[in-house]
């Protein structure tokens, strides 16, 4: 029963709660056969949070300076949950210390930077896993081994978007995300990425797009304390910045394998709290998902008879291992939570059996590439073409 010690960087946000939850939960559903995770080092830059984060990972170590878990003899795994600015920064470090990597998406700011990354991962013959967690839904396993295996034929379209709210009050306030400097790539590293991980997943590679990035409300006020989900009260005293990133983007691509994509995000949709949707054409069938139906499915064949063909629900249920290590009956709906568990269980598995495991570093240097492509076909108005290395 092999243990890997884990440092959580970034450990008092919304993504570094999520993983201590992952690596202290999973044996509880995996087993412990395939390794253990201990988090033996919390770190946050904001000494204020420290007596809450002893209290959540008794025995670890609370830290504000991500630098000293870098070389430290007692850190396995490096788990990156830091604002997009210091992803590079920080994973080259723990790469050049000999250090496995878990990060949060997106994996860097451009794809020169990702493909260094990858590149040093491999040289140092370590583990990588990037945190696009919404594809390890047992469902979209379902929707793989379908495409996999030809029930829909041959790929000739992908659809898909993602929309959120959160920036469609004009007043909602300023946080880190809206700032370019912090936050690059702004909607398209950060909620475009999750799509682009579909199509990584499900289609495969993309070769070249079109795409226009644009902001809706320019400016934001500041607030104290604001995080990702707050609704606080304005004063009318507030100080205003500038949003530096993109609100929403909507582009269409082509696949290295032929197939055409249709792809539109946003945090700017009003009434939107968590729309996610996938569809996936071929020449023999279909197959369509929501989010707002979490495990289920849509299935259409054109092998079914004349007046009897018609999109089936298909609920993935306890024949797929990952759902079964939750639950015994279908249609029992697996959260975000269990996604980011069953995330955490592959890492460790991965280093205890020193195995990749999709998505590792070369899989985020793609979807940097695409990010890469939006923001310079945007920023010039035409189709980008995206290198095959």
């Amino acid at each position: 029963m092999p243990e890997i010690r884990v440092a959580i960087l970034g450990a008092s946000g919304w993504m570094g709660k999520v993983h201590a939850m992952a690596f202290q939960t999973f044996p509880h559903f995996f087993g412990t056969s395939d390794g253990t995770a201990r988090v033996v080092a919390l770190v946050e830059a904001n000494p204020r949070h420290a007596n809450e984060l002893a209290s959540r990972v008794p025995g670890a170590k609370v830290l504000q300076d991500w630098k000293s878990v870098v070389n430290d003899p007692d850190v396995d795994l490096i788990d990156i949950c830091l604002p997009d600015s210091l992803h590079y920064e920080v994973a080259k470090a723990a790469l050049l210390a000999g250090k496995h990597v878990y990060c949060e998406k997106p994996l860097a700011n451009t794809a020169v930077e990702a493909r260094e990354l990858a590149d040093l991962a491999r040289a140092k013959g370590v583990i990588t896993r990037v945190g696009h967690a919404f594809p390890r839904n047992p469902v979209h396993d379902l929707a793989r081994e379908i495409i996999t295996a030809g029930e829909i034929g041959e790929i000739k379209m992908f659809r898909g978007c993602q929309h959120i709210d959160m920036y469609g009050d004009p007043n909602a306030p300023f946080i880190w995300r809206a700032d370019g400097k912090l936050a690059p790539t702004g909607i398209v590293g950060d909620t475009g990425s999750h799509i682009f991980s579909f199509m990584s997943f499900l289609v495969g590679k993309v070769s070249a797009l079109v795409a226009e990035n644009f902001i809706t409300t320019p400016r934001r006020p500041v607030v104290e304390g604001s995080a990702l989900g707050a609704q606080p009260a304005l004063t009318g005293n507030e100080i205003w910045a500038d949003v530096t990133n993109p609100d929403a983007t909507n582009l269409i691509c082509r696949f290295e394998n032929g197939a055409r994509g249709i792809v539109d995000f946003s945090r700017v949709a009003t009434g939107r709290k968590f729309m996610q949707t996938y569809e996936v054409y071929g020449t023999k069938g279909s197959i369509a998902y929501t989010y707002d139906e979490i495990n289920r499915l849509r299935f259409y064949s054109s092998a079914d008879p004349s007046g009897r063909a018609g999109f089936r629900e298909i609920d993935v249920g306890p024949e797929n291992a990952n759902y079964r290590a939750f639950l015994p009956l279908p249609n029992f709906g697996l959260g975000y939570n269990e996604t980011k568990i069953i995330e955490a269980a592959e890492v460790i598995r991965s280093i205890v059996h020193k195995t990749p495991m999709w998505p590792t570093f070369d899989t985020g240097h793609h979807i940097c590439q695409i990010v890469d492509a939006c923001m310079e076909s945007s920023r010039q108005q035409r189709w980008v073409d995206i290198p095959t290395v």
